[in-house]
């Protein structure tokens, strides 16, 4: 294994630890507590402290990972950022470590592709394949599960969570939880139905997807009340797995869902 390659301009921090075939290119900065994974490549221009990152990613210029918080309350605690293997960060991109409440680390998960001026608050937890548009941004504490979609100009409000398999439309305001396997999108987002093409390309079978529409019908789209849909959900039994899962995270909810 090659070992890493540091630009004669770029400037790091003596404690910083770079793996074998890493590359730092010019401008960078790389203060201090960082950790860079095997392959992973800084093109120029990339400042990063407080950050363990993973293997096999790539950072454009003129991003920055691991500064403090945007949290009047943060006093320069010890808090982190820790970001996976294989993910693609474009440029401008911000990603905030933690403040003080929580666990102290923003995570964020492998395989995701953060376009130009994405956005990413202090303690958010992105999962794994999450794709976020030019411009999206979450607030603080935001959750994004596995396998979302975040359209360009999405703004995400603090402690929101965005369920697994979730499409969110360009220039959405989220303020209550989406369901997972949905589509989102407006000002004030409301549910457009299940994420039905989305889902299809991550090879969900047409029975899965039936139930899922079953589900999503009366859930959101009969008489009943959300409480009494799922009492009914559960009376007639033999729920598939995704379908448990959306009722497990209406349950878990407390910000509100969108409706």
């Amino acid at each position: 294994m090659a070992k890493p390659k540091i630009h004669p301009t770029a400037i790091v921090e003596p404690d910083a630890k770079i793996a074998d075939g890493a590359e730092i290119g010019p401008f960078c900065i790389v203060g201090k507590k960082v950790k860079i994974g095997k392959n992973t490549k800084f093109t120029s221009n990339v400042v990063i402290e407080h950050t363990e990152i993973g293997k096999d990613c790539t950072v454009y210029p003129f991003t920055s990972i691991g500064l403090p918080p945007q949290d009047i309350r943060y006093k320069g605690e010890k808090t982190k950022v820790k970001i996976g293997n294989n993910n693609v960060i474009r440029e401008y991109s911000t990603i905030h470590r933690a403040s003080v409440s929580g666990d102290k680390i923003t995570s964020i998960g492998d395989d995701n592709f953060f376009m130009a001026y994405v956005h990413i608050a202090h303690d958010c937890k992105v999962g794994n394949n999450v794709i976020m548009a030019n411009a999206s941004t979450l607030g603080g504490h935001v959750t994004v599960d596995d396998y979302c979609f975040l359209g360009g100009l999405v703004a995400v409000h603090q402690f929101s969570r965005i369920g697994a398999y979730s499409m969110v439309g360009g220039f959405s305001a989220i303020t209550k939880d989406i369901p997972p396997y949905t589509t989102a999108s407006g000002d004030r987002a409301k549910l457009y139905g299940l994420n039905a093409i989305g889902l299809k390309r991550q090879n969900f079978s047409d029975s899965q997807v039936r139930s899922l529409k079953q589900a999503y019908k009366l859930l959101f789209r009969s008489k009943l009340t959300v409480k009494e849909a799922i009492a009914l959900l559960r009376q007639e039994g033999n729920l598939s797995e995704e379908v448990r899962n959306l009722i497990d995270f209406i349950e878990e909810n407390k910000r509100g869902i969108c409706r």
